[in-house]
């Protein structure tokens, strides 16, 4: 096994659908309403603080007092976190139990709060089937920020060009081919599974 490629999944996107429009269509009357509200209140941004380490109870506080008048759909933003989740991406998970039940270590490195991390470990199964997980709230480092990549190599002894990292974000995975790691641009499980064979992973052609 020494010679295969070590798989590097991301999680959100890859493992599970996640996008804050889900809760947020359910928070306003229509999808304008909910739209102006990522863009201009809970960002993309505000959510990558939570991503490098911030606490949530701080942040929605101190979001509170620039928009008070959002102060309900804001603490959702916490109280109804998983609303922000969805299905399972089934292909993905076949995939991992494949190279699970081969014997492959496989790892993560995951732009992730740190909180809501903990909060799903009992409702995602695949995350205990990991050899490691990289958890950008508990680093405080966030993708595509190299360092991560290097905390990732240190850690669990593994060389870069020993690895193949998998994620639907395109500047995180040009930021793991500048770090010397092999990257796939994660699209659909369907694809993935044939640039994994063909990089020599042991997985059933479908």
């Amino acid at each position: 096994m020494t010679d295969i490629l070590v798989p590097v999944f991301d999680l959100g996107g890859v493992f599970v659908e996640w996008d804050p429009m889900f809760l947020f269509r359910k928070l306003f009357a229509t999808e304008e309403e909910a739209q102006w509200f990522q863009d201009n209140v809970c960002t993309k941004d505000w959510n990558l603080e939570f991503d490098a380490g911030d606490i949530y109870a701080e942040g929605v506080a101190r979001l509170i007092t620039r928009f008070p008048r959002y102060w309900r759909e804001i603490q959702a933003y916490d109280t109804r976190w998983k609303e922000t989740l969805g299905p399972f991406i089934e292909g993905t998970i076949a995939i991992h139990d494949e190279l699970v039940a081969a014997e492959v270590p496989t790892f993560a490195i995951t732009n992730f709060s740190w909180e809501k991390w903990v909060s799903c470990l009992g409702d995602w199964p695949f995350l205990e089937k990991f050899d490691g997980v990289i958890v950008s709230g508990l680093e405080r480092l966030v993708k595509p920020d190299p360092r991560i990549f290097r905390v990732f190599c240190e850690r669990y002894g593994v060389g870069a060009q020993s690895c193949v990292f998998i994620d639907d974000s395109e500047i995180n995975v040009i930021a793991a081919r500048r770090f010397g790691m092999q990257a796939i641009h994660f699209t659909d499980p369907k694809t993935l599974r044939k640039e994994l064979i063909g990089m020599g992973l042991p997985l059933k052609a479908k």
